[in-house]
């Protein structure tokens, strides 16, 4: 009879160490599942968290200032006016992977974007978006396991993603694509009716 209580007592104190050594926190951080995941540092440094575009369409531009396509700049605040009333949202995201074709800090940036084209739309912190120091947003937006219809490399500066309202990307163009064409308009009005 004892041996079967110490028995019992052995089973039942095994079983708890199994449940709690399976049940223990998780300490890894979440992968994220949408670009709505991240958090990025604005042009001012500012921390900013992309859940607080949930429920809007953003278009994500990797952007330069001293390149044959920068005058997109102009056509990127063009449909920023024209759609975000409806819930758009142009981001730009500096970077210098291209031809050090960004080489200002983000203050120069800030400046020549809000005195050359009258910038007004989200500007953030200048970032690597391809090779070794590549940012976590852009490994997102580029692998093939979380963005397998729209991934690789980026190819040049002011290549586009188009991220609908739940922060999935739904499109991605080419830096020849123009930010008016009528490809991207078509489509950022195609996910601005999707509520």
């Amino acid at each position: 009879m004892l041996k079967f209580l110490i028995l019992g007592v052995f089973v039942a104190l095994v079983g708890i160490g199994f449940f709690a050594f399976n049940n223990e926190p998780n300490n890894e951080p979440e992968k994220p599942k949408t670009v709505l995941d991240f958090k990025m540092k604005d042009i001012d440094g500012k921390e900013v968290s992309l859940k607080k575009y949930k429920g809007d369409v953003l278009l994500i531009v990797n952007t330069a200032s001293k390149c044959g396509y920068t005058p997109q700049y102009e056509g990127l605040q063009a449909i920023y006016d024209k759609y975000k009333a409806q819930g758009f949202y142009v981001l730009g995201f500096p970077a210098n992977n291209f031809g050090g074709q960004e080489p200002g800090t983000e203050e120069e940036i800030k400046e020549f974007c809000e005195l050359t084209y009258k910038v007004t739309f989200p500007m953030f912190s200048k970032i690597s978006v391809k090779g070794e120091n590549q940012h976590e947003l852009y490994k997102f937006l580029t692998a093939a396991e979380t963005n397998p219809k729209f991934a690789g490399d980026i190819s040049w500066n002011f290549n586009k993603f188009l991220v609908d309202r739940k922060g999935n990307v739904v499109a991605r163009f080419s830096s020849k694509d123009t930010p008016e064409s009528e490809a991207i308009t078509q489509a950022i009005e195609k996910f601005l009716k999707e509520k």
